[in-house]
């Protein structure tokens, strides 16, 4: 069984459990909608999980994929970055014109450390990323997404954290290109990589 395959059956089985009502504890936020998706923009300040302080400027000359989520995330969060590994796998040689960003919104628990611990499970090419609750929050607002604490008994502490759950894509110059919605199959998101590098050049 592939390192993918292991994460996306973990994720289902942790959904199952959920579905059964013995541990629900993810929930998605309102999406970035269409017509404010144009003012996105990606400037952050943050701690990368090898403990390097990270700007949107270190990621300049590569497609970035970005996603938000937190390490305690039951589904959402396994789910999408189970997808994400598979169209850096996919992509093969091109995968190395791309750099995905996993950004959490979950200062308290997250750490660089157990970021580290995290984020390579799914994909070496991924690259966690962390902050104070302020430089969280001034993320949040560059992309326009929205998190927020929940309290769940049944969650690790007693919370979990709903938040918006689409992936941004960035082009080499770092303006926004566009959002793929919670789901996109990975072969969809692969094929738009393809033909948008290729033109790329």
């Amino acid at each position: 069984m592939t390192r993918l395959q292991k994460v996306l059956w973990a994720a289902v089985a942790v959904a199952v459990i959920a579905a059964g009502g013995l541990a629900v504890y993810g929930s998605r936020a309102p999406e970035v909608a269409t017509d404010t998706a144009s003012s996105v923009s990606a400037a952050f300040e943050l701690t990368d999980h090898d403990g390097v302080v990270r700007t949107a400027e270190d990621f300049r000359g590569k497609w970035s994929l970005v996603f938000f989520g937190f390490t305690n995330c039951p589904d959402i969060c396994p789910t999408t970055l189970g997808e994400i590994a598979q169209v850096m796998d996919d992509l093969g040689p091109q995968a190395d014109a791309v750099q995905p960003l996993f950004i959490s919104v979950d200062s308290e628990r997250d750490r660089p450390d157990q970021l580290a611990e995290y984020v390579p499970q799914f994909h070496p090419s991924i690259l966690g990323l962390v902050g104070t609750p302020e430089q969280i929050e001034a993320a949040a607002a560059s992309f326009k997404i929205f998190y927020e604490r929940v309290p769940e008994e049944t969650a690790p502490d007693g919370y979990t954290i709903g938040h918006t759950s689409q992936v941004f894509l960035f082009d080499p110059d770092g303006g926004f290109v566009r959002l793929y919605g919670y789901g996109t199959p990975a072969p969809e998101i692969t094929a738009d990589l393809r033909a948008r590098i290729d033109a790329h050049g």
